[in-house]
């Protein structure tokens, strides 16, 4: 894993990328979190296309969005998302962007899912730098029954008390050598069964 990155209500029918475009994933920070940063999911698929983006689909109210990047497409498309959205909507969020398949590798190596573990409950914060996590140590606290896997590409962890109810201290995620945007592992399978269902059209 760390290849494939390109830093900075769910439309399930929406068409697949073209041959010329590979289905990239954008994950932005900090949307749609109580009654801050609102910005709604139609105005990030008409930024996308905005910008050239092949088939934008959005999954949830999240900020997650899948949309074909055409193979010859230079520039910091995360950059320019991030842009793109303040200009349209006034709210300036970070997003990280990466490929389908660099997704959908972060996810299969959840090491902590299982089958009675509710996927709510298990998250997934990927690193904006991709292997800048490498060497990183869980937090030195008594961690309870929550587990955390620190792998060089993503943060992992079960939280059976919810993200509220863990100890991990807010300064430990601020000392990391990178940002990380988090999403519950519903959402994330939710994402990869939209990217699935994107390539099975493409044949």
């Amino acid at each position: 894993m760390g290849e494939g990155r390109v830093t900075a209500g769910q439309q399930a029918d929406a068409p697949a990328a073209s041959a010329g475009a590979v289905d990239h994933v954008a994950l932005w920070r900090g949307i749609n979190v109580g009654t801050a940063k609102r910005v709604g999911m139609a105005d990030l698929r008409a930024v996308a296309a905005g910008l050239g983006l092949v088939a934008p689909a959005t999954v949830l109210a999240s900020g997650n969005l899948v949309a074909g990047v055409p193979t010859d497409r230079a520039g910091d498309l995360a950059a320019e998302l991030r842009a793109a959205v303040a200009a349209a909507t006034g709210v300036d969020a970070a997003v990280l962007v990466l490929t389908g398949d660099a997704f959908r590798a972060l996810a299969a190596a959840n090491p902590l899912r299982r089958d009675e573990r509710p996927p709510a409950r298990v998250s997934v914060a990927v690193a904006e730098v991709p292997g800048a996590l490498a060497g990183t140590a869980p937090p030195a606290v008594d961690l309870g029954d929550e587990e955390m896997v620190v792998a060089p590409d993503a943060v992992y962890q079960w939280l059976p008390a919810g993200v509220t109810g863990s100890p991990v201290p807010a300064a430990w995620w601020r000392g990391l050598p990178t940002t990380v945007t988090a999403r519950n592992d519903a959402t994330v399978q939710k994402i990869v069964a939209l990217l699935d269902a994107r390539a099975a059209s493409r044949g």
